[in-house]
């Protein structure tokens, strides 16, 4: 594969799927082979939208056709772990929504998947993958504002959304907290690492999801982070990380910055843009550039986003749930095989 065209088959027809597929055309080394759908006249539209060759009525179709080399699945997350597992038993390689699953056990089962079969396996995090977010973190670890003592991240939305939409129904992993938190909780993750101890608040909905959530995470150096996500109120979406020696400032929309500035005690703030050659802000082709480096150098994960990392935010994640008493009805389920949210590593 170090020459040729990275074959993409797309699962699902959503929004997202949409997004991404309409970055991937624009790559000259992408090409878009088939589209698969629950709904066979969902995926014809879909193919016919994009120019897609193939378009199946089944995901079994998708993860079966040989022609494809790397498969993105853009379900609620409370599919994807049937969807990218069916994709990793066929031998696909996976590039996988956030939040990656519905808890760290399903999270853990895709890993090792993957690592059985020898195939490729990310979550598509593409703030991970956005130059300047990469930049940012860059300066951290170089010790730009000395040692990291806290970082704070925000992402609501107004809303209000209806109890029948996807965000307020338990059985596809609505709430605040996995379709919007995870952002917050990996910006944290990805300049400090898994915390050890967790406090979390949240005010629920009548259906038993999160419509906002506020979590404190603390690590054994003494940094501190503070998490906020809502579905019932426009946050700043702004993030700012706060060191010994200085600070970081970034304004809206935090995971996938045009800009931020940096404070160094004693000298003027300088400011960071985005360069315009890395196309819209809202790109989401540096994952999909990610995904085919790493397929052509024969890698079965990603250095930006590791698979480690991932588990790492979906025990978090866990974690904050199980302090604000959300459970999903398909983890019931799970515990009367004796199955639970994942393991908990924090305290109380």
């Amino acid at each position: 594969m170090a020459a040729e065209s990275v074959r993409w088959g797309i699962l699902a027809t959503g929004g997202i799927a949409a997004a991404f597929t309409a970055d991937l055309v624009d790559l000259p080394d992408a090409e878009v082979v088939a589209v698969a759908s629950r709904s066979e006249a969902s995926a014809k539209a879909f193919a016919e939208r994009f120019g897609i060759e193939r378009a199946y009525g089944e995901w079994g179709a998708l993860a079966e056709d040989a022609d494809v080399d790397v498969v993105y699945v853009a379900t609620p997350h409370s599919a994807h772990r049937a969807a990218a597992g069916l994709c990793l038993e066929a031998g696909r390689n996976v590039l996988c929504e956030k939040a990656f699953t519905l808890n760290a056990r399903e999270a853990a089962e895709l890993i090792a998947l993957a690592r059985g079969r020898g195939s490729f396996l990310m979550e598509a995090m593409w703030m991970y993958c956005n130059p300047l977010v990469r930049r940012l973190k860059e300066l951290v670890d170089g010790g730009a504002i000395g040692e990291v003592r806290h970082v704070q991240a925000d992402f609501g939305l107004a809303g209000p959304f209806p109890p029948a939409h996807r965000l307020r129904d338990p059985a596809q992993g609505g709430g605040a907290l996995l379709d919007l938190g995870v952002y917050p909780v990996s910006f944290a993750h990805l300049l400090l690492g898994e915390p050890s101890d967790i406090v979390a608040r949240a005010a629920l909905s009548d259906e038993g999801v999160d419509l906002q959530t506020g979590a404190l995470l603390s690590w054994e150096s003494g940094a501190l982070a503070s998490v906020h996500c809502s579905i019932v109120g426009g946050t700043a979406t702004a993030a700012s990380v706060t060191g010994s020696q200085g600070r970081i400032d970034i304004p809206y929309g935090f995971f996938f910055p045009d800009r931020f500035v940096l404070h160094r005690d004693g000298r003027d703030p300088q400011e960071f843009a985005a360069d315009p050659a890395d196309g819209p802000r809202n790109s989401l082709r540096h994952e999909a550039r990610e995904v085919m480096r790493a397929l052509r150098a024969g890698e079965s994960e990603s250095p930006l986003v590791p698979l480690e990392g991932t588990l790492a935010v979906m025990r978090t994640l866990d974690a904050i749930r199980e302090r604000i008493g959300v459970r999903y009805p398909a983890e019931t389920l799970g515990e009367d095989r004796g199955e639970g949210l994942g393991e908990v590593v924090t305290s109380a």
